[in-house]
């Protein structure tokens, strides 16, 4: 077959593009890595292991088992969402460009920038990333509520409620998004109450992917998988945009992981994974695939209730039920390597995204 002939087949384009993209996404954050990580290690911006948990209590497990990662290198989620935007700004600037020169209608489909499909994961990407590299900072700096620095907890739920607040409105209002897809069963109409659906599915996905990013490569493997699987999803809705964003939000995590796996050289930080959280809930909430979403971060969802299981026991019944929360480090107390934990929970999540993704195909979202 030709090339002439293939041109011709949109599928082929359209797989194509997201390929493309998503390779392209890898090389540029790690052509940037070097000069990212110089930066970092130059001015010495790394994280302080924390002596307390959030209910205040001197942990036993936690920082002694970590006590040799104090000082290595945190923001390097700017890496991450900054190839993403980088890319984005460059191929609708740089595309239609070469389209014209080349005189190649193929190169500006590389242009994802769509206002009806990539507008609002990339507000929520930079925004989110911008609360996040402020608590990063404070840390860092030791400024802040919290002891040893940072945002405080009520303070990040205020701004993360406040976006959330802002994209359920839009969603609500501009959108006219009113219903919740029920694989194999359709759209049930639920009306206002998208509003506060849609702010819990931003802020627990935010914040679950922030407890989950507690060992080397952990949360880089798991926001892989779930990307990757909303992109497969995406292509198969036709939101060709919206599968090439995941794509590249996915070859930006990759390349970070090359770095970030077992000993890292550095960490996302709250900028990569609050960010990343928030923007695959947007995401989730855009392909109608809400039911979907627990699927491909299933690890979320276990690290999510150990945190609330072991809150709640704590003060009503003053016993721990975990040796440490969230899970992973139950694990890491037990005398699991760390390495093993990793694995095994990407394990654990693949078997679940894989079921997701089928969900999400067969059912329509």
């Amino acid at each position: 077959m030709q090339i002439a002939q293939i041109e011709t087949i949109p599928e082929v384009l359209a797989l194509a593009k997201v390929i493309v993209l998503s390779v392209s996404a890898f090389f540029l954050a790690m052509t940037l890595t070097p000069f990212w990580a110089h930066f970092l290690f130059k001015h010495r911006i790394g994280i302080k292991i924390k002596e307390k948990s959030v209910d205040g209590q001197k942990l036993k497990y936690v920082n002694k088992l970590h006590a040799y990662k104090d000082g290595t290198p945190t923001m390097g989620g700017v890496l991450i969402w900054g190839t993403v935007i980088l890319l984005a700004w460059l191929m609708n600037w740089l595309a239609p460009f070469l389209s014209e020169k080349f005189r190649s209608v193929w190169i500006s489909r590389l242009d994802f920038f769509s206002r009806s499909q990539t507008w609002l994961p990339l507000f929520f990407l930079l925004t989110t990333a911008l609360l996040g590299l402020a608590d990063d900072w404070m840390s860092i700096k030791k400024i802040g509520g919290n002891k040893g620095g940072g945002m405080r907890f009520g303070w990040r739920l205020l701004w993360t409620l406040a976006i959330s607040s802002f994209g359920a409105w839009w969603f609500y209002t501009k959108l006219d998004w009113n219903s919740i897809h029920v694989p194999a069963v359709g759209d049930i109409t639920i009306g206002w109450l998208y509003i506060p659906l849609f702010i819990f599915v931003v802020i627990a996905t935010a914040f679950s992917s922030n407890e989950t990013d507690g060992l080397d490569g952990l949360n880089a493997g798991i926001l892989i998988q779930a990307f990757v699987g909303f992109a497969v999803i995406a292509f198969f809705q036709g939101r060709m945009d919206l599968a090439a964003f995941c794509a590249v939000v996915a070859g930006s995590l990759l390349a970070f992981l090359w770095f970030n796996f077992y000993p890292a050289r550095f960490f996302m930080g709250d900028t990569g994974s609050f960010s990343l959280g928030a923007t695959l809930g947007v995401v989730a909430l855009l392909l109608n695939s809400v039911l979907v979403l627990p699927f491909l971060v299933s690890v979320y969802v276990l690290e999510a209730l150990s945190v609330t299981i072991q809150l709640v026991s704590k003060k009503f019944f003053h016993r721990k039920i975990f040796l440490a929360a969230p899970l992973h480090h139950h694990f890491e107390a037990k005398g699991w390597p760390e390495t093993k934990v990793t694995v095994r929970l990407w394990i654990l999540n693949a078997i679940f995204a894989v079921l997701g993704i089928l969900i999400g195909i067969i059912g329509g979202g």
